[in-house]
């Protein structure tokens, strides 16, 4: 997912460009009736908006769509669709010649219908229609996505339609869920939103915190689109520290010279088609890295600042992004300025290359000197003050990440947020595309030795090129550059060692590369959920067969023996494998019981625990923290030798899987685990629990797009801008990259 070149993709970058939702309702339908017998369009009507929010299916790129299909006496029929109706200005969407229905980006109207008929293939006369009720969903996520706030405090939420003019509306409500409707802390205005038909609806609510609060706690704002079941929610940490950061900071144009981690791109990172401007592209301009003699650079992603390999040396990068300017250049509008010179990236299309990386040489004054990055030091005044990097520990080379390291990173879309590093030695497929819309594929590329990061609300579509720091430090981590959105509802990122960033930049270009920073410095963590074992613990149990599971428990009881340290067992379900049964074994913490990685084909969780609780019933589901309970470096060594043997092995077997790495089992932190990334449109029929000795953990989410967003599962695209004309004439030279027609 992650991820970002925003038209909203992947923990990465931003993107601006018709979107896509739906939702279910009401339609008609008309059979053919003639000599050739009775053909019938199913499904019989469809109601769904331009988001497609409630379609039916996805396609091979996984995104959704409304499949349809045509049947003649019963049998499948060899057809061509066709569409007619749909948006005076936008069009009836589109289908292909398997039957599937992609909406239009936007509408300008309440409503639409598209008429859906079906041909048949060797009597065209014969025909069979349906009917499509369009209405307009969200433009892209609401903003901020996240915010934190102290007792009292205040902050607007955002929420973009895809309409421009009519008279549709949001509701907001507050929720104690992403996906609620009641509950919830603090309290709503009312709401209010402003129409044009030359600019998508923008519909606001002022969110205002308890009066007081002794405890940190997180609450939901949900904005759910009128006539839709589509739904988008802002996460409001409420921290009894009084500590307000409201990541739409990073979005805007600032002041120069500017601070890191805010939004920025190359200005000519845009999709035009038939000379207008359809998106554009934006991440974060991360941090300042200066060479052997001095001379600063701004370091973000390739498909950031070069256009994943399409752009050319000196071309121009500023900030903010694209994105956060209606898709205007620098020179064609107010609200963006220039601040340094596309300078070299590490190609893409090269297999010599292994990280997503590119740098711009500063222009003068233009940026901060010191490398300050947005939230990045201590709190005042009840704001993040701005602080450069930590190097004194490492000389500005970056430091080695480990398992389990607390994390922090500024970004442009999420702004200042906390994780961990949950797998190393990573090797993982990342798609890239020409274009900012995903419509001309560019490679498929895989990485290595890369590090992945776990964190509720960590990342999103256009944090890509933020920089990753110790928290305890602020020494340099890693290059935020790909990610999605877990099913456990975890963000998980994937970043570039922050030494293996400079070193490649520094054999590529004959010098040698180091951050720009000051002392090391701790980094306020903003928490905005539980860990990866408390949200797999929420997930409903899956069909595991109930004899199956019985077998497993009666196979369990059978080894307590007090003795051996096995002092109680019990039902659980599996954090490895959310929504998976298992058996909990719950063993005496001051003996070294052995428990087997399986019974039956069911998972064991080990916890540890002392005969004294067992008696008073104090006994969690979970494993206790990994963090407590750090891996030998033998047991990760040996997992580690495994993980190389297997990987490649694993995902060119099985298409489903597009990362392996190695982590911590959270079922039994004494051992490793294989971490494996399972695209959640090609789940494979079997997971299986141990793979060459080494329990797995499953992290299912959308493959990882750089230019997509991973944050919502049904966002195909986003952005806030109509299609505009291009530039003027005498800048036409900037149409480098055109939209298929």
């Amino acid at each position: 997912m992650f991820l970002s070149r925003l038209p909203r993709g992947s923990v990465g970058t931003a993107f601006l460009a018709p979107a896509f939702f739906v939702l279910a309702g009401c339609g008609g339908q008309l059979a053919g009736f003639g000599a050739g017998g009775n053909l019938v369009v199913s499904p019989g009507a469809a109601a769904i908006d331009t988001n497609c929010t409630g379609c039916n299916a996805t396609n091979t790129a996984g995104g959704v769509v409304e499949r349809f299909a045509a049947t003649l006496d019963g049998a499948a029929a060899g057809v061509k669709w066709s569409l007619a109706g749909g948006d005076a200005n936008a069009g009836a969407g589109v289908i292909d010649a398997n039957g599937a229905y992609t909406p239009p980006g936007y509408l300008t109207a309440d409503s639409a219908r598209v008429i859906v008929t079906a041909s048949l293939a060797s009597n065209p006369s014969l025909a069979a229609s349906t009917t499509i009720l369009l209405r307009p969903g969200f433009r892209q996520p609401l903003t901020p996505e996240n915010v934190a706030l102290g007792a009292g405090a205040s902050a607007t939420i955002t929420s973009y339609l895809a309409e421009a003019g009519g008279a549709a509306g949001v509701r907001f409500a507050l929720a104690d869920s992403p996906t609620g409707s009641n509950g919830g802390q603090g309290t709503l205005s009312d709401a209010g939103c402003t129409r044009s038909s030359r600019a998508f609806t923008v519909c606001t609510v002022r969110y205002t915190a308890p009066a007081s609060m002794a405890t940190t706690s997180a609450t939901y704002v949900v904005a759910t689109a009128d006539g839709t079941g589509a739904k988008q929610a802002a996460a409001v940490l409420l921290n009894a520290q009084g500590v307000a950061s409201n990541p739409v900071e990073h979005q805007r144009q600032m002041a120069t010279p500017v601070l890191l981690g805010g939004s920025g791109g190359n200005n000519n990172d845009y999709d035009t088609k038939s000379d207008r401007v359809e998106d554009c592209c934006g991440g974060t301009l991360g941090s300042l890295i200066q060479n052997s003699s001095g001379r600063q650079y701004l370091l973000s992603c390739n498909h950031v600042l070069a256009g994943s390999d399409q752009a050319s040396v000196g071309e121009t990068i500023v900030q903010p992004a694209l994105i956060d300017n209606n898709c205007t250049p620098s020179g064609e509008g107010a609200g963006i300025a220039p601040v340094g010179a596309l300078t070299a990236w590490l190609p893409l299309g090269s297999s010599a290359t292994n990280a997503d990386a590119a740098i711009a040489q500063v222009d003068s004054n233009a940026v901060n000197a010191n490398g300050a990055i947005l939230e990045l030091g201590a709190a005042a005044n009840g704001t993040l003050a701005a602080a450069p990097p930590g190097v004194s520990s490492t000389g500005g080379r970056g430091e080695t990440g480990a398992l389990n390291l607390t994390v922090a990173k500024s970004g442009r879309t999420t702004g200042l947020t906390c994780g961990h590093i949950a797998a190393m030695r990573l090797t993982v497929k990342v798609d890239y595309f020409k274009d900012c819309a995903e419509t001309v594929p560019y490679r498929t590329k895989i990485f290595t030795n890369q590090l992945g990061i776990e964190g509720k609300g960590f990342g999103d579509a256009g944090d890509s090129g933020a920089l990753v720091v110790d928290a305890s430090n602020a020494e340099p981590v890693g290059l935020f550059f790909a990610g999605g959105l877990a099913d456990s509802g975890l963000s998980e990122v994937v970043a570039t060692p922050a030494p293996e960033v400079l070193a490649e930049l520094g054999r590529q270009e004959a010098t040698s590369y180091s951050f720009v920073g000051a002392a090391d410095h701790p980094v306020r963590c903003l928490d905005y959920g539980a860990g990866a074992a408390t949200a797999a613990q929420s997930l409903a149990s899956s069909a595991t067969p109930s004899e199956q599971r019985q077998r497993a428990l009666e196979q369990a009881r059978q080894r307590i023996n007090s003795a051996r340290g096995i002092l109680s067992v019990a039902e659980g379900e599996s954090s490895d494998r959310p929504g998976e049964a298992a058996v909990i074994f719950y063993v005496d913490a001051s003996k070294n019981a052995h428990v087997p990685q399986t019974l039956d084909g069911v998972r064991t969780v080990v916890v540890s625990i002392t005969a004294q609780a067992i008696q008073a019933g104090a006994t969690p589901a979970q494993a206790a923290s990994t963090v407590q309970t750090p891996l030998t470096s033998s047991v990760f060594n040996q997992a580690a030798a495994v993980k190389d043997r297997i990987a490649w092995r694993l995902m060119e077997q099985n298409p489903g899987f597009f990362g392996v790495g190695v982590g911590q089992s959270l079922d039994n932190p004494r051992e490793a685990a294989l971490v494996v990334y399972v695209d959640r449109n090609q789940i494979p029929a079997a997971l299986p629990p141990i793979i060459d000795g080494l329990r797995t953990r499953y992290v299912v989410m959308s493959r990882l797009h750089v230019t997509r967003s991973y944050l919502q599962g049904a966002m195909r695209a986003t952005g806030r801008c109509l299609a505009h004309p291009a530039v003027s004439a005498d800048k036409a030279w900037f149409l480098r990259r055109p939209l298929l027609p």
